[in-house]
């Protein structure tokens, strides 16, 4: 098969993989807590990862662990755990919707921090996205008494650890591969995420039914949305541009909010109005 129809294939498959998180999460926090699904979800993740790109480790130089671990923190670690603390309080798919502040953060970011320089438009994007998040918001806060919409926080610092994470790859792990870079970073958090999940009590509960059917959603979500997912994208990467790769932030939320209509979460006209803006603001900033 053609790149040219390869590409478009990964791009999908992605999207679906991607946009299927949110509600795997959901479906997992049915039988187990936050602290649970973060730390299963890095600890499955991590096995899978082991199993295919161990020799890879051997590539990465003694001087770059460092910044493997602070990665592993920002890129995995972080977002772990608040994105399923905050799907305690919030749907899927507006928790979908806020992830895709992700390019615009990390404009932000490496713009403030990284030195790097930015066009007026980008800052327009950037801007343009902040307007739609807002609105987002607390469209949803007024019509969705019952969910705690301060838990967004907790999705926009998120975005902001995944910003930090790919300037930090861009400036300090440009020279190592992604294959190392994505498995050093599991291995790094491997003993971490088994400690905090022997102690947030899931030992007790293993034998309980709706343990044993949320452990096989987080299952599917740490092999199939960080392992494989992985990987297809690091293929993509090879055989089509970054830009075209970084595209997949626009089919995330179409994917993720199709799986919420079936379990029955809705948008208001004012946040799908929100949501077109975020992603007008994503597209102006990805411009060059």
């Amino acid at each position: 098969m053609e790149s040219k129809q390869l590409k478009w294939i990964y791009l999908l498959v992605l999207a679906l993989i991607w946009g299927s998180s949110f509600i795997l999460i959901k479906k997992g926090l049915l039988g187990l807590s936050a602290i649970q699904v973060g730390s299963l979800r890095i600890i499955f993740a991590s096995f899978f990862l082991l199993l295919i790109g161990f020799k890879s480790l051997m590539l990465i130089p003694k001087s770059k662990w460092k910044y493997i671990a602070i990665t592993a923190l920002f890129g995995t670690f972080f977002p772990a755990f608040l994105f399923a603390i905050a799907q305690t309080e919030l749907d899927s798919s507006v928790t979908s919707i806020l992830n895709s502040l992700t390019p615009l953060n990390t404009l932000a970011i490496g713009a403030l921090f990284f030195g790097i320089g930015f066009q007026r438009k980008q800052l327009l994007g950037v801007l343009i996205g902040l307007l739609g998040s807002l609105l987002l918001v607390y469209n949803g806060a007024l019509n969705n008494p019952e969910q705690n919409y301060y838990y967004t926080l907790l999705i926009i610092l998120a975005s902001f650890c995944y910003a930090t994470n790919v300037n930090l790859i861009k400036r300090h792990l440009f020279d190592v591969s992604p294959v190392s870079i994505t498995t050093g970073n599991f291995v790094v958090l491997l003993i971490p995420a088994i400690l905090i999940l022997v102690f947030s009590g899931f030992p007790e509960q293993i034998y309980l039914e709706k343990t044993q059917k949320a452990v096989c959603f987080i299952l599917i979500l740490g092999v199939l949305g960080t392992g494989i997912a992985n990987i297809l994208f690091f293929k993509l990467i090879q055989i089509a541009s970054p830009v075209f790769a970084a595209s997949v932030t626009y089919l995330i939320p179409v994917v993720a909010f199709f799986w919420g209509l079936l379990d029955n979460e809705m948008l208001t006209p004012i946040q799908f109005f929100g949501a077109f803006i975020i992603l007008i603001g994503v597209y102006l900033s990805a411009r060059k």
